[in-house]
């Protein structure tokens, strides 16, 4: 039977009042202090339009937007419509973490810009195929890859879309495979700062593994990337019949993905209303974590292996990385890299400090790489190597029905 906890009737009443009265504390990110790498007109902020609207148009509105509509949640190579792609994460991320901001009296706009561009820079083939990627990327240059650093790189450098400091950090810092009972805020105060952090992630996993929100908005959509694909992954497995229902049991939070988003929810309300951190007691975030190791245990590390991944999209994504330092460093212009990458980034009429052709080599290529969807990167592939034994199925919406 689905237990649905509900917000204590003591806190609903304080609430209640509060709000009525505008007598609670003003912990939210206030829009005038807005940080910006270049005081431009049109980005002054109006009645009508505050600063981290300007923030969630440039998101929604980037070239690479629409590209999270063809990039693997959890499983790849399926054809079927109705398993998370990460246009559909990023919404669920966004909602949940609205939900809390909310409550807690949270500037939601920045909550939103968050939360719709925190996946922006993620590879196809998801969490394998950033393994893959960053491989490459070490094995070629010393440096890392991560997601997370890449979503920021697309907004301020690959389209420098001038996104505030405050929405790029929080980007940077969403890493949700690391929970934390309780986040409390650490200030990045300035872009040479963040630049200089940037940087460092690229070369030390440590540093990379170690960001931590700078406003509780972004400690929010940290918090709710993880609570968006606990229940919703295990909805995936079953859709796909990898697991069964009763494989997930969790008397804590619950097992099904509403019970686990409602129960986390509130419970994080509870213990963060009119606090300036984001935190969940104790028995819940035990719960959380438990419910994440089950996902590892029964999805991620059994039903989604990487194994069929391995011997495809691995030496695949190797051929196409090294096809395209060929292209670059003996100026093959015919190449894919130049006339559906570089082309497509520099036409975009965007202030930059340098052309972007003279970037480091490497850095275009796992920039042309992570920007591809799932499909563009199987037909890529077929394309550069007409004549490859690497043959690419997928398991089809009838597959179970074959005998």
């Amino acid at each position: 039977m689905p237990k649905f906890e509900v917000v204590s009737p003591e806190l609903t009443k304080k609430m209640e009042y509060e709000s009525e009265n505008g007598t609670y504390l003003k912990v939210g990110f206030d829009n005038a202090c807005v940080t910006r790498r270049y005081k431009v007109a049109k980005d002054t902020s109006t009645i009508w339009r505050q600063p981290f609207v300007h923030d969630i148009d440039k998101i929604m509105h980037s070239p690479y937007f629409n590209r999270y509509s063809d990039k693997t949640q959890v499983y790849s190579l399926y054809k079927n419509d109705d398993l998370t792609r990460r246009s559909l994460h990023v919404q669920l991320v966004s909602r949940i973490a609205r939900t809390i901001g909310c409550a807690l009296h949270l500037n939601t706009d920045l909550i939103e810009a968050i939360a719709l561009g925190h996946d922006m820079g993620h590879p196809p083939f998801a969490h394998t195929g950033e393994k893959y990627l960053n491989e490459l990327f070490v094995a070629h240059c010393g440096k890392h890859f991560y997601h997370n650093i890449q979503s920021v790189r697309v907004f301020d450098k690959l389209f420098p879309h001038n996104i505030s400091l405050q929405t790029l950090h929080d980007i940077a810092s969403h890493n949700g495979e690391l929970e934390l009972q309780e986040y409390i805020p650490v200030p990045v105060p300035t872009f040479e700062e963040f630049d200089k952090l940037m940087e460092e992630c690229l070369w030390d996993t440590k540093t990379a593994n170690a960001l931590l929100p700078c406003t509780l908005e972004g400690a929010v959509v940290r918090i709710s990337d993880i609570i968006a694909y606990l229940g919703k992954d295990r909805q995936d497995a079953i859709r796909t019949r990898n697991v069964n229902e009763k494989d997930f049991f969790n008397e804590e939070i619950g097992s099904i993905n509403s019970e686990i988003i409602n129960n986390l929810v509130v419970n994080i309300i509870e213990n963060s209303y009119g606090q300036r951190s984001i935190k969940m007691d104790k028995k819940h975030f035990e719960a959380l974590r438990q419910s994440k190791r089950d996902n590892y245990e029964k999805i991620y590390n059994k039903t989604v292996s990487s194994a069929r991944l391995d011997v495809t999209i691995k030496p695949m994504m190797a051929d196409i990385y090294e096809r395209c330092m060929y292209d670059l460093e003996k100026g093959n212009e015919d190449s894919p890299i130049y006339s559906e990458h570089i082309a497509f980034v520099e036409k975009t009429p965007y202030k930059r400090i340098s052309p972007y052709i003279e970037t480091e080599k490497n850095q275009i290529v796992v920039d042309f790489i992570s920007s591809m969807t799932d499909d563009y990167f199987v037909e890529l592939h077929q394309f550069l190597f007409p004549d490859s034994d690497y043959h690419i199925e997928y398991k089809g919406y009838f597959e179970h029905l074959k005998k």
